[in-house]
């Protein structure tokens, strides 16, 4: 049964086989700003080797440190592998806190399922499993964005609860409560009457 683990050694071989699904699909390349596309890019080739795996996987338990170094513009970050045994089927990165720009558009939450997993409800489990680990960061209720092309996407988040709040630019904003009493309010959804920005 698939699991939330930190990131480390134990699905290295399969990691690297979902890094090269994911640059078949174009991810790593420069104009890729994504967490796994600058992974990609910065890792990729190297962390074949077992020791640079391993300071790779350092330094993504690292990120969640409050006091840790990043980059301008970054907020703290938990990230969790989804695995299967020794088979990784994705990531989950929970951001700490909000900026203006993951506000507006990259939410507290970002997730990946690599292709050979995908529509086999993984994002969908993921994202329900991580909740917890959400709440215990003092995150009530969490902020989950999605493209306004990406219908997958869009049904994961509400089936995990997300209630629409807004669409800015092309991003879909939702919220999802991640306490075990925390009240459910219906917005309109992303076809109905909208507020401005549309």
């Amino acid at each position: 049964m698939p699991e939330l683990i930190l990131p480390g050694p134990r699905v290295h071989a399969s990691f690297l086989e979902a890094m090269k699904e994911f640059e078949a699909e174009g991810r790593g390349v420069r104009e890729d700003n994504s967490m796994l596309g600058r992974d990609i890019l910065r890792y990729g080739g190297r962390w074949e080797d077992p020791e640079v795996f391993a300071e790779y996987a350092a330094a993504v338990r690292a990120d969640a440190d409050e006091d840790g170094p990043r980059p301008e513009g970054h907020v703290p970050c938990t990230t969790l592998w989804w695995v299967e045994g020794d088979t990784y089927l994705g990531r989950i990165a929970v951001r700490h806190r909000l900026n203006g720009f993951l506000l507006d558009y990259g939410g507290h939450i970002g997730y990946d399922v690599r292709a050979s997993a995908r529509r086999r409800g993984h994002a969908t489990a993921m994202l329900r499993a991580a909740l917890p680990v959400v709440h215990s960061v003092g995150i009530d209720p969490v902020l989950v964005t999605c493209d306004d092309t990406n219908t997958a996407s869009r049904r994961v988040v509400e089936k995990c609860g997300g209630v629409f709040e807004d669409r800015r630019g092309k991003k879909l904003r939702y919220w999802i409560a991640t306490g075990p009493a925390a009240p459910r309010v219906r917005r309109a959804g992303p076809g109905e009457a909208q507020a401005a920005g549309e």
